[in-house]
């Protein structure tokens, strides 16, 4: 019988196992909800970063109705991006509008604390424009991201391809190596748009950051996250430092 969550460490991913997709959601919100009373318990605004990708549109159609919508104050939450297609803001590809549509369009966050990739003005120059964005709203106008409270995201939710990608961190892609900038626009590894992603600076700076894993297509690059034998370019998930901040992996019993 599988263990439905891993033994507490002191550092390292902690795995919890639920039974489908409904209870991934429910779940995910739970820890939603903790990190934003935390940050605002401490004074501060709760600075998240969305997915993109399929997983996380349920997740975020919870968060937008009772009672999970009435747990959140909206009026201290910042929503950022961790990925996006450069497609229009309004393309049926957009993460942006997914999470429009499935939360931000429900929920009472002001415009100005929505820091959109800006994929109008093409993938590399919204990629600067976006970490210009960051780096003015975390104070840290050049260098490394700062880990002190405040100054990073509280809450970064990931997502997990199949071939190990989280955000737009693709196998064998040179953007993995990238330690000089926060966000970085790179090719995809089949036909479509490029992408804008965050690096793996900004990810590890994270106090938080929470992978959420459906489905059985999902099996092997779950296993090769929790793996010991470290292989980040065949399994860019790796890359993220996971021994820093909280990293929790949350999971379908399909993807176990």
């Amino acid at each position: 019988m599988r263990p439905t969550t891993t033994p507490e460490r002191s550092a390292g991913p902690r795995l919890r196992v639920v039974a489908d997709a409904d209870a991934l959601h429910e779940a995910a919100a739970a820890v939603f909800v903790r990190c934003a009373a935390r940050a605002q318990a401490e004074g501060r605004d709760f600075v998240v970063a969305l997915s993109g990708g399929s997983t996380p549109r349920g997740l975020y159609r919870l968060l937008a109705r009772d009672p999970w919508r009435a747990r959140v104050d909206w009026s201290r939450v910042v929503v950022c991006q961790g990925d996006e297609r450069a497609v229009p803001a309004d393309h049926a590809d957009s993460n942006f509008r997914m999470a429009r549509e499935a939360l931000l369009d429900h929920v009472p966050v002001a415009p100005e604390r929505v820091l959109r990739i800006e994929t109008e003005h093409g993938a590399s120059e919204a990629a600067a424009r976006y970490e210009r964005s960051l780096r003015a709203w975390f104070r840290t106008s050049e260098g490394a991201p700062s880990e002190e409270p405040g100054r990073g995201f509280d809450l970064v939710l990931l997502g997990l391809g199949d071939d190990g990608h989280t955000a737009s961190l693709f196998p064998n892609s040179p953007t993995l190596a990238r330690r000089d900038v926060w966000v970085a626009d790179t090719d995809a590894p089949t036909a479509g748009p490029r992408r804008i992603t965050l690096t793996y600076p900004l990810l590890d700076a994270a106090a938080a950051r929470l992978l959420l894993v459906e489905g059985a297509r999902k099996r092997e690059a779950l296993r090769a996250t929790l793996s010991d034998a470290r292989a980040p370019m065949r399994w860019p998930v790796q890359g993220i430092a996971m021994g820093r901040g909280d990293f929790d992996v949350l999971a379908d019993a399909a993807a176990w």
